[in-house]
């Protein structure tokens, strides 16, 4: 009865499988002819205006301007065809491993059910010795158990440099022994643990020739699966959490003697101020914010008159860089990862991290053999609809190359931020003079 009822059951799943293939793929075929069409339609136009332009290359000047501007039209439009073509093209790929997925199940189902009817008519018929599922699934567990650990070995060999790159800042390579350390150790418990699971289920699988062995509870067991991992976590954790603090809590005399530096993030850009020849930088008020003032920076704090901009991040190597971060809007994330740097940079509360560069911009591409290759900052909370584009280019230079470069970077005290100052002082001038006057 049951056999009946899944028969059944199978045959209206087939039944609507085909329903949706007959449905499905004619409107692919559909939409890959149309789209088709469309672009023969569009070349062939763009061929014709060709033509009718070389033909008519002894006409006024303004026809041959518009023929221009039509073959331009013509591309775009050609262009937009293509991309519907390759749009389609993926939806129905999409569709079809969706489909491939559904109907492999459905295969592996009736075979499941062909075995089982198998077995059951066996039994109808007095014989034994059928099918040892035991064995099959216990066989299945290991040819898993080799597969996974193989799968293991490929994504550290094929993925590792991703993780491994070489570190480029002096605490960045504290931060990688950690990694490795932790890495190698949760490895080896996981090749460890998943052996014993996957052989244990293939060792011991079901036999009539044997029992299993009811065992509740063993006290050495327990202790051993608990103090230990609880030991080695503990030393992690407290491996890292001294590391970390080292990073964070830079001396008084190491922070006065770093470079001085301010990132401000905002939707969807950074903005970079150098500290001047005081390596301090000058205040910021949010209500000093304008339209010239985009940071709110209070001139009248004479340590701004010598911030200078910076259209890049440009760093000494070998030498300490404090980086304050701030946002003007919403929560963003301040991240280098070639320093191992990653700060969040939060409106209203200014964070800091101090690191020192120790590779070059140009031994970094002789390293990895990419001259191409350049440091980025980058955000690292999603921040909205441009965050991809919120990427800036750092630049690890020798000392005398910053020094150089920094003397040719513009102030931000400019002509504009003068004039804007000495009106805001006009005013409060004015204001002062009309309440003495009113007392």
């Amino acid at each position: 009865m049951g056999f009946i009822k899944f028969s059944k059951f199978s045959l209206l799943l087939t039944l609507l499988v085909l329903c949706l293939v007959g449905t499905g793929i004619p409107v692919s075929a559909q939409q890959d002819s149309s789209a088709k069409e469309n672009a023969d339609m569009v070349a062939a136009d763009t061929a014709q205006q060709i033509n009718s332009s070389i033909g008519s290359i002894g006409d006024t000047p303004s026809a041959v301007v518009s023929s221009d501007e039509s073959e331009t039209e013509d591309a775009s439009t050609l262009a937009t065809a293509d991309e519907s073509i390759d749009k389609s093209a993926v939806y129905r790929s999409l569709y079809f491993y969706c489909l491939l997925f559904v109907l492999l199940c459905i295969f592996l189902g009736i075979i499941g059910k062909v075995l089982k009817v198998y077995e059951l008519t066996r039994e109808v018929q007095g014989k034994t010795g059928g099918i040892n599922w035991n064995l099959v699934q216990s066989v299945l567990f290991f040819l898993f158990l080799i597969a996974g650990l193989y799968g293991t070995y490929w994504s550290y060999d094929y993925w590792g440099n991703v993780a491994t790159g070489e570190s480029a800042s002096v605490h960045g390579v504290r931060l990688d022994s950690m990694m490795i350390i932790t890495v190698s150790i949760t490895t080896v418990v996981f090749v460890i643990t998943q052996i014993l699971l996957f052989g244990f289920a293939f060792q011991y699988r079901g036999s009539e020739k044997r029992k299993a062995y009811y065992y509740p509870h063993n006290n050495a067991i327990e202790k051993l699966w608990t103090i230990v991992p609880a030991l080695v976590l503990t030393a992690l954790v407290v491996f890292g959490f001294f590391t970390w603090r080292s990073i964070t809590n830079p001396s008084e005399e190491e922070k006065n003697n770093a470079l001085s530096i301010e990132v401000t993030g905002e939707q969807f850009k950074w903005n970079v101020r150098y500290a001047g020849a005081d390596n301090k930088l000058g205040l910021r008020n949010y209500k000093l914010t304008t339209p010239t003032n985009s940071l709110g920076i209070d001139f009248k704090d004479t340590k701004s008159w010598d911030d200078k901009l910076g259209p890049e991040i440009v760093l000494p190597v070998g030498r300490p860089v404090r980086v304050t971060i701030n946002s003007k809007d919403i929560l963003h994330s301040f991240y280098m990862p070639d320093f191992r740097v990653q700060m969040n940079a939060v409106p209203g509360m200014p964070t800091f991290f101090q690191f020192t560069p120790r590779i070059t911009t140009e031994e970094m591409r002789e390293k990895v053999n990419n001259a191409a290759f350049n440091y980025t900052l980058l955000c690292a909370k999603i921040c909205g609809s441009g965050h991809y584009n919120m990427q800036y280019r750092v630049t690890v230079v020798s000392e005398k190359e910053y020094e150089e470069w920094i003397v040719k970077q513009p102030l931000f005290f400019n002509d504009d931020m003068k004039k804007e100052l000495k009106v805001a002082q006009d005013k409060e001038a004015a204001a002062g003079n009309k309440i003495a006057i009113n007392n």
